[in-house]
Parts: structure tokens; C-alpha cells; sequence
């Protein structure tokens, strides 16, 4: 059964701009394993990171340090810990689907979360 469904889009150039902006961003957006990818793949990965939390219902008290996109031999996953997985949890989330593309400076994510 479907909890919930969300999809963000992001305009790179915009996301890159705001990064350099503001520099203690980087670090607050993504864990240490995403933050040495490219604008693009991280305009990407925010796309995700907010459809999670759409599909979550937005619920206050997210961090987004316990929400990040992981890669395995099928493409990206969505990984989560803490306060996400609680929520996730309270919800009935079991598996979660994931699709991200970026084309034309636009970057954008998909997401499904299901019991």
C-alpha cells in the first residue's frame, strides 16, 4: 500500500549559486558522503531528500542529516535514520522507490513510500 508520494524539482544553477552563498549549507544538506559529488548530482539529491519529506507529510523536527541517497547495484536509495526513520516508522513505511533526472539545468526526484 502507498503511504504517500512526493516530487521536488530543483534548478541547478540556482542550487549552486545558494551553495556558495552559503557556505555552511553544504554541510547541513548532505551527510560526508555526498557532499564531494557535483552540483548537478547534489541538486539532485535535494530534489530526493524534500519528495522524502513530501511523502512523509512534511512533519516538523526533520534533520536533514538523517535522510540521504545512497547507490546500490539497482541505482539510488533512500536511506534514513533518526528522526526520518521515526517518522517512517510511525507511518508504516517499509520500502521506499526512488527516481531522480536532471536535464536542461533542472534536477528532480520521485519518490514512493510503501507499507
Amino acid at each position: 500500500m502507498i503511504i504517500g508520494i512526493g516530487i521536488d524539482v530543483v534548478d541547478v544553477e540556482r542550487f549552486g549559486r545558494q551553495l556558495e552563498r552559503t557556505p555552511g549549507l553544504l554541510d547541513r544538506l548532505f551527510v560526508p558522503a555526498e557532499r564531494g559529488l557535483n552540483t548537478r548530482s547534489l541538486a539532485a539529491r535535494f530534489a530526493a531528500k524534500e519528495a522524502v519529506a513530501k511523502a512523509l507529510g512534511a512533519p516538523a523536527g526533520m534533520n536533514w542529516q538523517d535522510c540521504w541517497i545512497g547507490l546500490d547495484e539497482s541505482g539510488p536509495t533512500v536511506q534514513t535514520k533518526n528522526t526520518v526513520a521515526a517518522v517512517a516508522e510511525a507511518l508504516g513505511v517499509k520500502r521506499w522507490h526512488l527516481s531522480m533526472s536532471h536535464d536542461g539545468g533542472i534536477s528532480t526526484a520521485f519518490v514512493i513510500a510503501e507499507s
